[in-house]
């Protein structure tokens, strides 16, 4: 069965041969992880679904249906969410964002310092994030109270064809701070596991605390980026990586060409 679905993709099988682990790229180049749990009856009872989603998709299963359906229908949900994250894509790189500081792709709210110890809360609807989002205003003074009333005023100018950060400038009437590293943010690049720029700041990382992505694949209709850090431990989940002396063997979770990387430089 899991032919069907090919080799490649699977990441983790268990001992038990009841749970399954598979990566999918969407149409974006984003990498996904389904996990999937096999009841004691399959076929006759559906498979558990987990991944990394706002929500999860209605699995349509019968008796005849094979793993391959159950991939299908999780590329399918993917699809659907497309604009969903490339709207939080363009608030996340654009915007003062304090809060999630690792956003996974299940988090639909962003927190986003928008100046004089004011913060605004925005919460995108997974199934239509081009429309208003709910917003909510923290801090005291004036200038907090002179916004909130401002997007009262004007939500409805709030238009899903106008870029969203168009919108928040309509509606709040003025521009959003933008991130005071911006430009060196523009010149970095997110790591394609964890999908941070930077590693957090962890004494256990050593060196590499704190630091942007170090490894990028060879082949040049891929390049992507990624923390030596986040490949290794990649690495080390797949069943077919070799290890040879402090190097770890292995395949690019994106275009699947060959990559090495060294683990002693991993942590200290």
């Amino acid at each position: 069965m899991i032919e069907e679905v090919g080799w490649e993709h699977l990441v983790r099988l268990g001992g038990d041969l009841t749970f399954l682990s598979f990566r999918i790229l969407d149409e974006k180049g984003r990498l996904h992880f389904m996990e999937i749990q096999l009841d004691k009856t399959y076929p006759k009872s559906p498979p558990s679904i987990s991944a990394d989603v706002p929500y999860n998709f209605d699995l349509q299963w019968s008796i005849n249906s094979r793993l391959k359906d159950v991939v299908q229908q999780f590329q399918e949900h993917l699809e659907k969410l497309q604009e969903f994250w490339s709207t939080l894509d363009d608030i996340d790189k654009s915007l003062c964002v304090i809060d999630p500081k690792q956003p996974s792709r299940s988090i639909s709210h962003r927190q986003i310092n928008i100046g004089n110890d004011c913060f605004i809360m925005l919460c995108i609807d997974a199934n239509n994030p081009r429309s208003l989002p709910e917003c909510r205003f923290m801090g005291s003074g004036p200038f907090v109270g002179s916004l909130r009333k401002k997007w009262q005023r004007n939500s409805r100018k709030w238009t899903k064809d106008k870029p969203y950060l168009e919108n928040l400038a309509c509606l709040l009437e003025t521009q959003l701070p933008r991130p005071t590293d911006v430009a060196k943010n523009d010149q970095q690049v997110e790591c394609g596991i964890c999908y941070a720029q930077c590693l957090p700041v962890d004494d256990e990382l050593g060196a590499k605390s704190g630091s942007g992505t170090d490894y990028t694949c060879d082949n040049t209709t891929c390049s992507k980026a990624f923390h030596s850090v986040c490949l290794g431990d990649w690495l080390r989940s797949i069943t077919t990586t070799r290890q040879s002396f402090n190097v770890l063997f292995g395949n690019c979770p994106y275009c699947s060409d060959p990559v090495a990387v060294k683990i002693n430089n991993v942590k200290n």
